[in-house]
């Protein structure tokens, strides 16, 4: 353990610090796609009883019209999180008719057409067109499949308090908000380095239904007639094959401090890219399909393991939000989907999180270096797709290491920010969790992905048969436990509210669209 984190653990783990730690803050956003039945893509609009997709605090869209997207409230106690996830889970499974919620991350049966794939509809206001031509801009440029891949997002914060004892204990004489926005930057340096380690122990996505990649190159192996795999794959989600593409492999997203990260995302989403030029921003019809030509519409389009967040008012781009207020919350979005739990996250993994997010916030973290962030890239894309291949080896500063040592020496550093959170909290839940997943390093058939391939054996050889199975389990485990009356009639006229709040705001437009979009692009950084 390095001097700094023993020094800051120390000072954090003092009685009067220790309301600082209880005051972390938490929040879910779980997708899921809408499936028929018999597991094809579900054509139907969003669900009514859900209520308004662009306007609903809790329950909206994502890419597709079938992609749900669950948000659960910010809370302090992961319980209290939970509990939410499941609540709101089962309002969900009371409005959508004979449909289920598809339990992976890789989609569902796609249709042999990308057009036959639903793009999001959030009504007629100018807010709401500019999310739907946002997303036909993703639809033109990397196709609707690659869309309706899921995942779970993972949202932490730490007090502003704890930011100011550190900075007062380091003598730092930044602003507090210059401090708070520099010490997650560090965060996110730390996260980057290390990202590869949840990979491992949380992917759990290394077969995809043979649909998804129809017509497109691939060097998976054949799993059974209708699926494809990587051995020792974790996550193809996060590979090259899922959130990935050529057109920004050559971005270089700085995050040594958040003034060149909004420089080098300004530059990317007024980059001039010739082939979205070519395409331009309407169709032959005249009808928008996307923002701009440029290599980003937004910054949103830029594909991350981790985003620096700050919640934004209505219309505001979300750098502008970041330059003027700086960082409130980081936003972990690599976690696929669990299927073997019916919430596809569960306690253990978020205070495993927990605790891996506080060591990087507290660790060491110098700025990164162009070779740093290739080692970090490399170790990524490693062990996505070869994660648990026997004496796998990365790159830790120039030096070789297998993927296990350096994991279990990983562990042994975060077991002192697991024990302090345990000490503030009460229990042994995050020294609980590590230890359950340390276990994986020293057995990877314990790994979701190993449990995946094996379950994906059970059921023929077939991804989706295993994930159709899976998918009927869960929605019986939610259907079956439905919701105190008075908590479903308030979950209902909270979706109700959120239809009139969307016809409000289409009420509400007094200028064109194409003005709105210019106001919007133009909006100062």
């Amino acid at each position: 353990m390095s001097p700094l984190l023993r020094n800051r653990l120390d000072l954090l783990a003092q009685p009067a610090s220790h309301p600082l730690l209880t005051d972390c803050l938490h929040g879910i956003e779980k997708e899921s796609l809408r499936i028929t039945a018999d597991g094809s893509l579900a054509h139907t609009p969003h669900p009514a009883g859900l209520g308004s997709a662009l306007t609903h605090p809790r329950i909206t869209t994502d890419y597709s019209e079938a992609l749900l997207e669950l948000i659960t409230p910010v809370s302090q106690r992961v319980d209290g999180l939970f509990a939410q996830l499941d609540e709101i889970h089962r309002f969900t499974y009371s409005q959508l008719g004979d449909e289920l919620l598809w339990t992976e991350s890789m989609p569902s049966r796609l249709p042999a057409s990308d057009q036959d794939i639903p793009i999001a509809w959030y009504g007629t206001s100018n807010i709401g067109t500019l999310k739907n031509v946002y997303r036909r801009g993703l639809a033109v440029r990397y196709g609707k499949a690659m869309q309706c891949i899921a995942g779970i997002h993972y949202n932490f914060s730490l007090p502003p308090g704890l930011w100011q004892l550190l900075q007062e204990q380091e003598g730092g004489q930044e602003s507090a908000q210059d401090n708070q926005s520099a010490r997650y930057f560090a965060l996110i340096r730390n996260f980057r380095r290390y990202a590869w380690l949840l990979m491992y122990l949380f992917g759990a996505s290394p077969a995809v239904c043979a649909s998804f990649l129809q017509g497109r190159d691939h060097r998976l192996e054949p799993l059974g007639e209708r699926s494809l795999y990587l051995p020792w794959a974790t996550s193809l989600r996060m590979s090259d094959l899922g959130y990935n593409n050529n057109a920004q492999s050559g971005l270089n997203i700085c995050y040594n401090s958040l003034d060149n990260y909004i420089a080098s995302m300004l530059s990317a989403i007024s980059l001039p890219y010739e082939p979205y030029a070519q395409l331009g921003t309407h169709d032959a019809n005249g009808e928008w399909q996307q923002l701009n030509t440029n290599l980003l519409q937004i910054e949103n389009e830029f594909y991350s393991p981790i985003r620096p967040k700050r919640v934004a008012n209505s219309g505001e781009k979300p750098v502008h939000a970041l330059r003027e207020r700086g960082v409130e919350y980081i936003e972990v979005r690599c976690l696929d989907i669990d299927p073997f739990v019916p919430m596809g996250i569960e306690p253990a993994t978020a205070y495993f999180l927990d605790a891996f997010l506080l060591f990087c916030a507290l660790n060491d973290s110098p700025d990164l270096s162009d070779s740093e962030c290739e080692h970090a890239a490399s170790n990524f894309n490693l062990t996505v797709k070869r994660g648990r291949e026997p004496g796998l080896l990365l790159n830790d500063g120039g030096n070789e290491r297998t993927l296990v040592s350096w994991g279990e020496a990983l562990l042994d550093e975060i077991a002192g920010c697991a024990a302090l959170l345990d000490q503030v909290k009460g229990g042994t839940a995050c020294v609980s969790s590590l230890e359950q997943h340390r276990a994986k390093l020293r057995d990877a058939s314990l790994t979701p992905s190993a449990r995946v391939l094996a379950a994906i054996a059970e059921h023929d050889n077939s991804f989706f048969r295993f994930a159709l199975a899976q998918s009927e389990a869960h929605n019986r485990y939610f259907r079956e436990r439905p919701l105190d009356p008075a908590v479903q009639a308030a979950m209902a006229d909270e979706a109700a509210s959120s239809l009139a709040e969307q016809a409000a705001l289409e009420g509400a437009d007094t200028i064109s669209f194409d003005r709105f979009v210019a106001d919007y692009m133009t909006q100062s950084a």
